[in-house]
């Protein structure tokens, strides 16, 4: 596999979408299931993204992304947030104070895709990825 990607979400099915997504950019996933267990693996591992469910964590969406900052500068820019929870005023606020981009449940596949090949750099189509 090519690049190492952490994913910190609860919820199955959702990481079920980003695996089969993951392995098509030919990238390795990994879970968290916490934001501490998050932090705890990037202290130990290095990772070319992160993919934050902003409802996983126990710890405020814009303090994980500052502890992983702080610990691994090279992620910044390359933090990205699900959320299916646009018009919650406390997720919007959290998105704006930690300028990660954030992707839509609902367009998960096509925004995720989109997203980490900006990343990542690549340009080639999903069909010639795998």
């Amino acid at each position: 596999m090519g690049r190492k990607v952490l994913v910190i979400e609860n919820e199955s099915s959702i990481r079920n979408v980003i695996y089969v997504l993951l392995d098509a950019l030919k990238c390795e996933g990994e879970v968290a299931y916490s934001g501490q267990q998050a932090l705890a693996m990037i202290g130990r591992e290095s990772f070319d993204a992160i993919l934050l469910d902003l409802r996983t964590s126990e710890l405020p969406p814009d303090q994980v992304v500052s502890r992983i900052c702080e610990i691994r500068p090279n992620l910044v820019g390359r933090i990205l947030f699900i959320t299916g929870e646009l018009s919650d005023p406390e997720i919007l606020k959290s998105i704006e104070r930690s300028c990660a981009p954030c992707l839509r449940r609902g367009r998960l596949m096509h925004d995720l895709w989109d997203r980490l090949h900006l990343v990542f750099g690549r340009t080639e189509s999903p069909s010639a990825a795998r």
